[in-house]
Protein backbone atom coordinates (compact mmCIF):
# COMPACT_ATOMS: atom_id res chain seq x y z
CA UNK A 1 0.00 0.00 0.00
CA UNK A 2 1.37 3.44 -0.93
CA UNK A 3 2.36 5.89 1.76
CA UNK A 4 -0.11 8.41 0.38
CA UNK A 5 -3.01 6.02 0.87
CA UNK A 6 -1.81 5.12 4.37
CA UNK A 7 -1.51 8.81 5.25
CA UNK A 8 -5.03 9.42 3.89
CA UNK A 9 -6.41 6.72 6.18
CA UNK A 10 -4.62 8.20 9.19
CA UNK A 11 -5.83 11.74 8.49
CA UNK A 12 -9.39 10.85 7.48
CA UNK A 13 -10.93 10.89 10.97
CA UNK A 14 -9.34 14.12 12.29
CA UNK A 15 -9.88 15.90 8.95
CA UNK A 16 -13.59 15.08 8.73
CA UNK A 17 -14.06 15.94 12.42
CA UNK A 18 -12.20 19.25 11.94
CA UNK A 19 -14.30 20.24 8.95
CA UNK A 20 -17.52 19.21 10.69
CA UNK A 21 -16.76 21.24 13.80
CA UNK A 22 -15.50 24.17 11.76
CA UNK A 23 -18.55 24.55 9.55
CA UNK A 24 -21.32 23.31 11.87
CA UNK A 25 -20.29 25.13 15.04
CA UNK A 26 -19.37 28.39 13.33
CA UNK A 27 -22.52 28.42 11.17
CA UNK A 28 -24.76 27.72 14.16
CA UNK A 29 -23.17 29.95 16.80
CA UNK A 30 -21.81 32.89 14.81
CA UNK A 31 -24.07 35.95 15.17
CA UNK A 32 -27.33 34.07 15.90
CA UNK A 33 -30.45 35.94 14.82
CA UNK A 34 -34.16 35.11 14.47
CA UNK A 35 -35.13 32.79 11.62
CA UNK A 36 -38.88 32.23 11.22
CA UNK A 37 -39.41 32.80 14.94
CA UNK A 38 -43.09 32.25 15.81
CA UNK A 39 -44.77 35.26 17.41
CA UNK A 40 -48.45 35.84 18.19
CA UNK A 41 -50.15 39.23 18.36
CA UNK A 42 -53.32 39.99 20.31
CA UNK A 43 -56.05 41.56 18.15
CA UNK A 44 -56.13 40.57 14.47
CA UNK A 45 -56.11 44.25 13.46
CA UNK A 46 -52.50 44.57 14.66
CA UNK A 47 -51.19 41.50 12.82
CA UNK A 48 -50.42 43.21 9.51
CA UNK A 49 -48.89 46.26 11.20
CA UNK A 50 -46.57 44.21 13.45
CA UNK A 51 -45.68 41.80 10.65
CA UNK A 52 -44.71 44.63 8.29
CA UNK A 53 -42.60 46.37 10.93
CA UNK A 54 -40.74 43.20 11.86
CA UNK A 55 -40.15 42.25 8.22
CA UNK A 56 -38.56 45.62 7.56
CA UNK A 57 -36.30 45.27 10.57
CA UNK A 58 -35.48 41.54 10.20
CA UNK A 59 -36.54 39.98 6.84
CA UNK A 60 -37.45 36.34 7.36
CA UNK A 61 -36.89 36.64 11.08
CA UNK A 62 -40.45 36.36 12.38
CA UNK A 63 -43.65 34.50 11.51
CA UNK A 64 -46.52 36.55 12.96
CA UNK A 65 -50.03 35.24 13.59
CA UNK A 66 -52.97 36.77 15.39
CA UNK A 67 -54.90 35.59 18.46
CA UNK A 68 -58.04 36.95 20.08
CA UNK A 69 -56.67 38.80 23.09
CA UNK A 70 -53.76 39.20 25.54
CA UNK A 71 -54.76 36.12 27.52
CA UNK A 72 -54.57 33.99 24.37
CA UNK A 73 -51.17 35.50 23.54
CA UNK A 74 -49.87 34.55 26.97
CA UNK A 75 -51.34 31.05 26.70
CA UNK A 76 -49.65 30.51 23.30
CA UNK A 77 -46.25 31.10 24.90
CA UNK A 78 -47.01 28.80 27.85
CA UNK A 79 -48.21 26.04 25.52
CA UNK A 80 -45.13 26.53 23.31
CA UNK A 81 -47.13 27.41 20.22
CA UNK A 82 -45.05 30.60 19.99
CA UNK A 83 -41.92 31.97 21.62
CA UNK A 84 -43.41 35.41 22.20
CA UNK A 85 -46.81 37.06 22.53
CA UNK A 86 -47.46 40.76 21.95
CA UNK A 87 -50.48 42.73 23.16
CA UNK A 88 -51.30 46.44 23.04
CA UNK A 89 -53.58 48.22 25.50
CA UNK A 90 -53.82 51.95 24.88
CA UNK A 91 -50.41 53.53 25.34
CA UNK A 92 -48.96 50.39 26.90
CA UNK A 93 -47.80 47.16 25.28
CA UNK A 94 -46.89 43.81 26.84
CA UNK A 95 -44.42 41.23 25.54
CA UNK A 96 -44.90 37.71 26.92
CA UNK A 97 -41.74 35.56 26.80
CA UNK A 98 -40.16 32.54 28.50
CA UNK A 99 -36.69 32.70 30.01
CA UNK A 100 -36.60 28.92 29.69
CA UNK A 101 -36.27 29.35 25.92
CA UNK A 102 -32.87 31.03 26.37
CA UNK A 103 -31.52 34.38 27.45
CA UNK A 104 -30.17 35.32 24.01
CA UNK A 105 -33.60 34.74 22.44
CA UNK A 106 -35.20 36.85 25.16
CA UNK A 107 -32.73 39.67 24.47
CA UNK A 108 -33.30 39.53 20.70
CA UNK A 109 -37.08 39.66 21.13
CA UNK A 110 -36.90 42.46 23.69
CA UNK A 111 -34.75 44.61 21.41
CA UNK A 112 -37.01 44.08 18.42
CA UNK A 113 -40.27 44.80 20.19
CA UNK A 114 -38.82 47.70 22.18
CA UNK A 115 -38.06 49.45 18.91
CA UNK A 116 -41.54 48.54 17.62
CA UNK A 117 -43.24 49.96 20.73
CA UNK A 118 -41.12 53.12 20.67
CA UNK A 119 -42.09 53.69 17.04
CA UNK A 120 -45.77 53.55 18.08
CA UNK A 121 -45.10 55.75 21.16
CA UNK A 122 -45.96 52.98 23.60
CA UNK A 123 -44.36 51.85 26.86
CA UNK A 124 -43.27 48.19 26.65
CA UNK A 125 -43.58 45.81 29.61
CA UNK A 126 -41.90 42.39 29.48
CA UNK A 127 -43.53 39.50 31.35
CA UNK A 128 -41.62 36.25 31.84
CA UNK A 129 -44.17 33.43 31.87
CA UNK A 130 -41.65 30.58 32.37
CA UNK A 131 -38.68 31.71 34.48
CA UNK A 132 -35.81 29.30 35.10
CA UNK A 133 -34.21 28.39 38.42
CA UNK A 134 -31.77 30.86 39.94
CA UNK A 135 -28.64 28.97 38.81
CA UNK A 136 -29.79 28.78 35.17
CA UNK A 137 -30.22 32.41 34.20
CA UNK A 138 -29.04 31.83 30.62
CA UNK A 139 -31.43 28.91 30.08
CA UNK A 140 -28.66 26.63 28.78
CA UNK A 141 -27.94 24.36 31.76
CA UNK A 142 -30.31 21.71 30.42
CA UNK A 143 -28.14 21.47 27.29
CA UNK A 144 -25.05 20.75 29.37
CA UNK A 145 -26.90 18.11 31.38
CA UNK A 146 -28.07 16.61 28.08
CA UNK A 147 -24.49 16.44 26.80
CA UNK A 148 -23.53 14.65 30.02
CA UNK A 149 -26.25 12.08 29.32
CA UNK A 150 -25.76 11.65 25.57
CA UNK A 151 -22.00 11.52 24.88
CA UNK A 152 -21.36 8.81 27.52
CA UNK A 153 -24.07 6.78 25.79
CA UNK A 154 -21.95 6.74 22.62
CA UNK A 155 -18.82 5.91 24.63
CA UNK A 156 -20.70 3.09 26.38
CA UNK A 157 -21.55 1.53 23.03
CA UNK A 158 -17.90 1.86 21.97
CA UNK A 159 -16.62 0.06 25.06
CA UNK A 160 -19.25 -2.66 24.70
CA UNK A 161 -17.79 -3.47 21.28
CA UNK A 162 -14.75 -4.84 23.10
CA UNK A 163 -16.88 -6.95 25.44
CA UNK A 164 -16.62 -9.98 23.19
CA UNK A 165 -18.00 -12.31 25.90
CA UNK A 166 -21.28 -10.33 26.05
CA UNK A 167 -24.11 -11.41 23.78
CA UNK A 168 -26.67 -8.90 22.47
CA UNK A 169 -29.06 -9.52 25.35
CA UNK A 170 -26.38 -8.85 27.95
CA UNK A 171 -25.24 -5.72 26.14
CA UNK A 172 -28.78 -4.37 26.08
CA UNK A 173 -29.15 -5.12 29.79
CA UNK A 174 -25.91 -3.23 30.42
CA UNK A 175 -27.18 -0.26 28.41
CA UNK A 176 -30.44 -0.24 30.37
CA UNK A 177 -28.65 -0.41 33.72
CA UNK A 178 -26.09 2.25 32.92
CA UNK A 179 -28.78 4.54 31.45
CA UNK A 180 -30.82 4.26 34.65
CA UNK A 181 -27.72 4.96 36.76
CA UNK A 182 -26.58 7.98 34.71
CA UNK A 183 -30.11 9.38 34.53
CA UNK A 184 -30.57 9.11 38.29
CA UNK A 185 -27.17 10.54 39.24
CA UNK A 186 -27.44 13.40 36.75
CA UNK A 187 -30.90 14.34 37.98
CA UNK A 188 -29.92 14.24 41.66
CA UNK A 189 -26.79 16.32 41.06
CA UNK A 190 -28.78 18.83 39.01
CA UNK A 191 -31.38 19.25 41.76
CA UNK A 192 -28.71 19.42 44.47
CA UNK A 193 -26.84 22.20 42.65
CA UNK A 194 -30.13 23.99 41.86
CA UNK A 195 -29.54 23.58 38.13
CA UNK A 196 -33.07 22.31 37.57
CA UNK A 197 -36.35 22.08 39.52
CA UNK A 198 -37.19 19.00 41.56
CA UNK A 199 -39.34 17.25 38.96
CA UNK A 200 -38.73 13.45 38.74
CA UNK A 201 -39.93 13.33 35.14
CA UNK A 202 -36.57 14.83 34.16
CA UNK A 203 -34.88 11.70 35.49
CA UNK A 204 -36.79 9.51 33.05
CA UNK A 205 -35.87 11.76 30.12
CA UNK A 206 -32.19 11.60 31.07
CA UNK A 207 -32.35 7.79 31.18
CA UNK A 208 -34.12 7.72 27.82
CA UNK A 209 -31.52 10.00 26.20
CA UNK A 210 -28.59 7.81 27.28
CA UNK A 211 -30.44 4.68 26.22
CA UNK A 212 -31.34 6.18 22.82
CA UNK A 213 -27.76 7.13 21.96
CA UNK A 214 -26.23 3.90 23.31
CA UNK A 215 -28.76 1.57 21.69
CA UNK A 216 -28.56 3.24 18.29
CA UNK A 217 -24.75 3.29 18.47
CA UNK A 218 -24.61 -0.40 19.38
CA UNK A 219 -26.95 -1.19 16.50
CA UNK A 220 -25.16 0.84 13.83
CA UNK A 221 -21.62 -0.27 14.77
CA UNK A 222 -21.70 -3.69 12.98
CA UNK A 223 -22.73 -1.99 9.73
CA UNK A 224 -20.28 0.93 9.80
CA UNK A 225 -17.35 -1.15 11.19
CA UNK A 226 -14.10 0.85 11.10
CA UNK A 227 -16.05 4.02 10.27
CA UNK A 228 -18.20 3.75 13.40
CA UNK A 229 -16.19 6.35 15.39
CA UNK A 230 -16.64 8.81 12.54
CA UNK A 231 -20.39 8.17 12.41
CA UNK A 232 -20.78 8.39 16.19
CA UNK A 233 -18.77 11.58 16.64
CA UNK A 234 -20.48 13.13 13.62
CA UNK A 235 -23.99 12.39 14.87
CA UNK A 236 -23.68 12.93 18.60
CA UNK A 237 -21.19 15.82 18.72
CA UNK A 238 -20.73 17.58 15.37
CA UNK A 239 -24.45 17.69 14.52
CA UNK A 240 -26.06 17.34 17.95
CA UNK A 241 -24.37 20.13 19.88
CA UNK A 242 -25.14 22.98 17.42
CA UNK A 243 -28.81 21.92 17.28
CA UNK A 244 -29.21 21.28 21.00
CA UNK A 245 -30.11 24.76 22.24
CA UNK A 246 -26.77 26.26 23.26
CA UNK A 247 -27.95 28.96 20.89
CA UNK A 248 -31.78 28.99 21.09
CA UNK A 249 -33.28 27.04 18.22
CA UNK A 250 -35.33 29.99 16.84
CA UNK A 251 -32.02 31.86 16.37
CA UNK A 252 -30.41 29.06 14.33
CA UNK A 253 -30.29 28.94 10.52
CA UNK A 254 -33.15 27.01 8.96
CA UNK A 255 -30.98 23.93 8.25
CA UNK A 256 -30.13 23.51 11.93
CA UNK A 257 -33.73 24.19 12.98
CA UNK A 258 -34.87 21.35 10.72
CA UNK A 259 -32.10 19.06 11.96
CA UNK A 260 -33.04 19.84 15.55
CA UNK A 261 -36.35 18.03 15.03
CA UNK A 262 -34.55 14.69 14.67
CA UNK A 263 -31.44 14.80 16.88
CA UNK A 264 -31.70 13.03 20.26
CA UNK A 265 -29.92 15.70 22.30
CA UNK A 266 -32.10 18.56 21.02
CA UNK A 267 -35.29 16.57 21.55
CA UNK A 268 -34.26 15.62 25.07
CA UNK A 269 -33.67 19.30 25.90
CA UNK A 270 -37.11 20.16 24.47
CA UNK A 271 -38.71 17.45 26.60
CA UNK A 272 -36.85 18.63 29.72
CA UNK A 273 -38.02 22.20 29.19
CA UNK A 274 -41.58 20.97 28.78
CA UNK A 275 -41.71 19.00 32.04
CA UNK A 276 -39.72 21.52 34.07
CA UNK A 277 -41.04 24.90 32.93
CA UNK A 278 -44.12 24.51 30.69
CA UNK A 279 -46.35 22.13 32.69
CA UNK A 280 -45.77 19.28 30.24
CA UNK A 281 -46.56 21.22 27.07
CA UNK A 282 -44.76 20.00 23.96
CA UNK A 283 -43.26 16.90 25.62
CA UNK A 284 -44.89 14.09 23.63
CA UNK A 285 -43.23 14.69 20.26
CA UNK A 286 -39.60 14.82 21.52
CA UNK A 287 -40.15 11.78 23.73
CA UNK A 288 -41.47 9.87 20.72
CA UNK A 289 -38.38 10.91 18.75
CA UNK A 290 -36.12 9.54 21.50
CA UNK A 291 -38.13 6.30 21.52
CA UNK A 292 -37.70 6.13 17.75
CA UNK A 293 -33.90 6.22 18.15
CA UNK A 294 -34.17 3.33 20.61
CA UNK A 295 -36.44 1.43 18.21
CA UNK A 296 -34.04 1.93 15.29
CA UNK A 297 -31.19 0.66 17.47
CA UNK A 298 -33.18 -2.48 18.32
CA UNK A 299 -34.05 -2.94 14.65
CA UNK A 300 -30.40 -2.69 13.61
CA UNK A 301 -29.35 -5.18 16.28
CA UNK A 302 -32.07 -7.54 15.09
CA UNK A 303 -31.00 -7.07 11.47
CA UNK A 304 -27.40 -7.88 12.38
CA UNK A 305 -28.52 -11.02 14.21
CA UNK A 306 -30.64 -12.08 11.21
CA UNK A 307 -27.72 -11.42 8.88
CA UNK A 308 -25.43 -13.71 10.87
CA UNK A 309 -28.14 -16.36 11.08
CA UNK A 310 -28.63 -16.27 7.33
CA UNK A 311 -24.89 -16.64 6.74
CA UNK A 312 -24.82 -19.62 9.08
CA UNK A 313 -27.69 -21.25 7.21
CA UNK A 314 -25.85 -20.79 3.94
CA UNK A 315 -22.79 -22.47 5.37
CA UNK A 316 -20.65 -19.35 5.33
CA UNK A 317 -20.30 -19.29 9.09
CA UNK A 318 -18.20 -22.48 9.11
CA UNK A 319 -15.55 -20.90 6.92
CA UNK A 320 -15.53 -17.74 8.97
CA UNK A 321 -15.03 -19.64 12.22
CA UNK A 322 -11.84 -21.19 10.87
CA UNK A 323 -10.31 -17.76 10.31
CA UNK A 324 -9.67 -14.98 12.77
CA UNK A 325 -12.79 -12.78 13.20
CA UNK A 326 -12.74 -9.08 12.54
CA UNK A 327 -11.12 -7.21 15.45
CA UNK A 328 -13.24 -5.10 17.81
CA UNK A 329 -13.81 -1.52 16.68
CA UNK A 330 -11.53 0.97 18.39
CA UNK A 331 -12.44 4.61 18.79
CA UNK A 332 -9.29 6.61 17.96
CA UNK A 333 -10.53 9.48 20.10
CA UNK A 334 -10.64 7.29 23.21
CA UNK A 335 -8.38 4.27 22.94
CA UNK A 336 -4.76 3.43 22.27
CA UNK A 337 -4.07 0.44 20.00
CA UNK A 338 -4.20 -2.92 21.77
CA UNK A 339 -2.59 -6.21 20.71
CA UNK A 340 -5.20 -7.73 18.43
CA UNK A 341 -5.31 -10.64 16.00
CA UNK A 342 -6.37 -9.74 12.47
CA UNK A 343 -7.92 -11.74 9.66
CA UNK A 344 -5.51 -12.09 6.74
CA UNK A 345 -6.70 -10.08 3.74
CA UNK A 346 -5.26 -10.42 0.26
CA UNK A 347 -6.14 -6.79 -0.48
CA UNK A 348 -6.19 -3.99 2.05
CA UNK A 349 -9.42 -1.98 2.13
CA UNK A 350 -9.59 1.66 3.12
CA UNK A 351 -9.92 2.05 6.89
CA UNK A 352 -8.84 -1.48 7.85
CA UNK A 353 -6.15 -1.99 10.48
CA UNK A 354 -2.67 -2.73 9.17
CA UNK A 355 -0.74 -5.71 10.59
CA UNK A 356 2.43 -5.03 12.56
CA UNK A 357 3.40 -8.71 12.58
CA UNK A 358 2.45 -11.24 9.94
CA UNK A 359 3.74 -14.49 8.57
CA UNK A 360 2.98 -18.05 7.60
CA UNK A 361 3.46 -21.53 9.04
CA UNK A 362 4.35 -24.52 6.84
CA UNK A 363 5.51 -28.07 7.41
CA UNK A 364 8.74 -29.54 6.03
CA UNK A 365 6.91 -30.39 2.83
CA UNK A 366 6.05 -26.68 2.43
CA UNK A 367 2.36 -27.37 2.99
CA UNK A 368 0.44 -24.76 5.02
CA UNK A 369 -0.33 -25.72 8.61
CA UNK A 370 -3.94 -24.94 9.46
CA UNK A 371 -4.95 -23.92 13.01
CA UNK A 372 -1.40 -23.66 14.31
CA UNK A 373 -1.38 -21.65 17.57
CA UNK A 374 0.59 -18.39 17.36
CA UNK A 375 1.40 -16.78 20.72
CA UNK A 376 3.10 -13.38 21.00
CA UNK A 377 4.82 -12.54 24.31
CA UNK A 378 6.79 -9.57 25.61
CA UNK A 379 10.31 -9.76 27.04
CA UNK A 380 8.93 -10.62 30.51
CA UNK A 381 7.06 -13.63 29.19
CA UNK A 382 3.61 -12.05 29.43
CA UNK A 383 1.23 -13.06 26.68
CA UNK A 384 0.23 -10.12 24.48
CA UNK A 385 -2.06 -11.88 22.03
CA UNK A 386 -2.84 -15.37 20.79
CA UNK A 387 -4.25 -16.32 17.41
CA UNK A 388 -4.32 -19.23 14.95
CA UNK A 389 -3.36 -19.66 11.32
CA UNK A 390 -6.02 -19.74 8.63
CA UNK A 391 -6.52 -22.28 5.89
CA UNK A 392 -3.45 -21.01 4.05
CA UNK A 393 -1.27 -21.17 7.18
CA UNK A 394 -1.17 -17.38 7.55
CA UNK A 395 -1.62 -15.11 10.56
CA UNK A 396 -1.54 -11.37 11.31
CA UNK A 397 -1.38 -9.27 14.48
CA UNK A 398 -1.50 -5.50 15.16
CA UNK A 399 -1.36 -3.12 18.14
CA UNK A 400 1.94 -4.53 19.47
CA UNK A 401 4.39 -2.39 21.48
CA UNK A 402 7.76 -1.39 20.13
CA UNK A 403 10.75 -3.47 21.19
CA UNK A 404 11.58 -7.16 21.24
CA UNK A 405 8.81 -9.72 21.20
CA UNK A 406 8.80 -13.51 21.28
CA UNK A 407 6.64 -15.47 18.87
CA UNK A 408 5.86 -19.11 19.69
CA UNK A 409 4.17 -21.37 17.13
CA UNK A 410 2.87 -24.78 18.13
CA UNK A 411 0.63 -27.46 16.71
CA UNK A 412 -0.35 -30.92 18.02
CA UNK A 413 2.04 -33.58 16.76
CA UNK A 414 4.72 -31.06 15.79
CA UNK A 415 7.66 -29.52 17.61
CA UNK A 416 7.08 -25.91 18.66
CA UNK A 417 9.26 -23.17 17.18
CA UNK A 418 10.26 -19.86 18.80
CA UNK A 419 11.38 -16.67 17.05
CA UNK A 420 12.39 -13.36 18.56
CA UNK A 421 11.66 -10.20 16.60
CA UNK A 422 12.33 -6.50 17.03
CA UNK A 423 9.30 -4.29 16.36
CA UNK A 424 9.79 -0.66 15.35
CA UNK A 425 7.17 2.00 14.79
CA UNK A 426 5.97 2.14 11.20
CA UNK A 427 7.71 -1.09 10.14
CA UNK A 428 5.78 -4.29 9.48
CA UNK A 429 7.69 -7.40 10.60
CA UNK A 430 7.33 -10.81 9.03
CA UNK A 431 7.95 -14.06 10.89
CA UNK A 432 7.58 -17.31 8.92
CA UNK A 433 7.81 -20.72 10.60
CA UNK A 434 8.63 -24.23 9.49
CA UNK A 435 7.22 -26.95 11.76
CA UNK A 436 8.78 -30.39 11.81
CA UNK A 437 6.95 -33.54 12.82
CA UNK A 438 7.59 -34.37 16.45
CA UNK A 439 9.60 -37.52 17.00
CA UNK A 440 7.44 -40.38 18.38
CA UNK A 441 10.30 -41.55 20.64
CA UNK A 442 11.23 -39.90 23.92
CA UNK A 443 14.57 -38.04 23.73
CA UNK A 444 16.22 -40.55 26.11
CA UNK A 445 15.72 -43.44 23.67
CA UNK A 446 17.61 -41.55 20.98
CA UNK A 447 20.80 -41.25 23.06
CA UNK A 448 23.67 -43.62 22.21
CA UNK A 449 23.89 -46.67 24.49
CA UNK A 450 27.13 -47.37 26.36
Amino acid sequence: MSRAKHLAEILMFPTVLFLGLLFCFSAAFHAPQPHHTKVVVAQPALERQVDTALRQEQPGGFDVTAVADAREARRAVLERDAVAGYAVEGTHSVLYMAQANGMSLEQALTQGFTRLSAHDHQMLTVEDVAPTVREDRNGTTLVYLGVAWSVPGYILATTLLRAVTFNRRRKLMTIAGVSALFGTVGYLVGVWLDYLPNEPSALAIGCLLTAAVATFSAGVAPFTKQFFPLVGMGLFIVLSVPTSGVAPVPLLPTFFQDLHLFMPLGNAVDALKGVLYFDGAGVLRPVLVLCAWVAVGFALLGLDAWRHHREAVRGEAHDEEEDVPEPPVEDPSLEAPMPTALPVHRHHHFGEALPMLEGSVHDVGHRPVHHAAVTVMDTRGHQLVRTATNGQGEYAVTGLPEGYITVVVSCPGRSPVVHQKLLQSGVAVRADFLLDTRSPWPPSTLLPQH
